[in-house]
């Protein structure tokens, strides 16, 4: 079993997962809306990725016998600026789930939970992939500044990204046997 304040530091993160995946359907819906499929695609993609993040965690409050709590979800903004105002708050809010994280190891370290700790590790991991990608992407708004073939390129790339599943949850696959293997 896990300490009670692990429990409930896992059972806060797993809500904030949630609420990223929230964060990134709403952008995916709000450039649906503006005409950018493309980058509607790419954030639909990082809403299931999120969702998997909050199901592994899910899975491994469970696996430890605790109990998961789930917690008032605040609404994540609608409109936004710009794809660049999109992705400069992507970056913000993957820096704060980077803390976050890092909050958790901290915690398994000082509660000498070993288990809990080399679970982390996969999402610390996770954090440096989500910072370097979106980084990249706003170095390439940056780039192009108010160039619409720029634009209309990039919208172009973000469209070919596709969900590989780096986790099945025991939840959702009704089977014991989960796939824990880091894809792209």
């Amino acid at each position: 079993m896990l300490s009670e304040k692990m429990n409930e530091a896992l059972n806060v993160q797993l809500n904030k997962e949630i609420y990223s995946a929230y964060l990134y359907m709403s952008m995916s819906a709000y450039s649906s809306y503006i005409g950018l499929d493309g980058f509607a695609n790419w954030f639909m993609i990082q809403y299931q990725e999120e969702m998997t993040h909050a199901m592994k965690i899910y899975d491994y409050i469970n696996d430890h016998g605790n109990q998961v709590k789930l917690m008032k979800i605040p609404q994540p903004p609608t409109t936004f600026d710009s794809a660049l105002d999109m992705f400069e708050k992507t970056l913000e809010h993957e820096k704060f789930v980077t803390n976050s994280i890092n909050e958790l190891v901290d915690l398994a370290i000082e509660e000498k939970d070993h288990a809990t700790y080399t679970f982390l590790q996969w999402y610390v991991s996770e954090q440096i992939e989500e910072e370097s990608n979106d980084n990249e992407i706003l170095s390439k708004l940056k780039l192009m500044g108010n160039d619409g073939s720029g634009m209309y390129m990039l919208n172009k790339e973000l469209s070919q990204r596709v969900f590989v599943p780096e986790y099945t949850s025991k939840a959702l696959s009704g089977s014991q046997n989960q796939t824990d293997n880091k894809s792209q």
